[in-house]
């Protein structure tokens, strides 16, 4: 059922569109999840400001972010970018709140006792103590991004393996679409091997670190 869009080159270009959609929704909402969870878990008077927000925010399906986004984006890959992020954000946004709020004060009162600056206390503190919680974020965050990444190409049909599978469905080809499932479902599993393996890297040397425990 596959063959054909092998051949001419646009199963291989729509998983590459899936892929790329993916990793940079999965990253940005990494790095603004992360650097969120750091303020408002920090800071109490900024957690009580931004909380409303947050809350209203995650609490939106992300298939009804589908129909904005294209009216303020259009039908391309920033839109797809966009959604995905908002989506898988929150997980990770929380887990560093929380990572924040565990941090041993000890650690923090020998950096103080140290008279290490802000930027050293975040370098050689913070960020080694608050990356399982980030982590773990990611880790919950990464299967939510790829289904919103599929979901998203189902709904545009912008490029990637839901429009495929959206593209099949409405020229009649339930054997295409089946095939084309079983595709979504290997890139998940790929997704979930490279941060199972990335996880047993970073944390090689910190066992139980990585599932946010203290």
């Amino acid at each position: 059922a596959l063959i054909g869009l092998w051949e001419n080159g646009a199963l291989l270009a729509a998983v590459l569109a899936t892929l790329t959609t993916f990793c940079i929704g999965l990253g940005t909402a990494t790095v603004v999840g992360a650097v969120l969870g750091l303020v408002v878990g920090g800071s109490p008077g900024a957690d009580r400001a931004m909380s409303p927000t947050f809350e209203f925010a995650r609490a939106m399906p992300p298939a009804a972010m589908v129909p904005i986004a294209t009216l303020l984006l259009g039908y391309d890959e920033t839109m797809k970018v966009t959604v995905v992020t908002l989506a898988a954000i929150w997980a990770i946004l929380l887990n560093t709140r929380a990572g924040v709020r565990r941090i041993d004060q000890t650690l923090l009162d020998a950096a103080r006792s140290l008279q290490l600056g802000t930027v050293e206390r975040i370098r050689k503190v913070i960020v080694p103590a608050l990356l399982p919680a980030v982590f773990l974020g990611v880790r919950v965050a990464a299967p939510i991004a790829v289904v919103i990444t599929l979901l998203v190409e189902i709904l545009t049909h912008v490029e990637g393996v839901g429009a495929l599978i959206a593209q099949s469905q409405r020229t009649f080809q339930p054997a295409r679409v089946y095939a084309l499932i079983l595709v979504a479902g290997a890139l998940s599993l790929l997704v979930n091997g490279v941060l199972g393996m990335v996880e047993s890297h970073v944390f090689r040397y910190r066992p139980g670190k990585a599932d946010g425990s203290e």
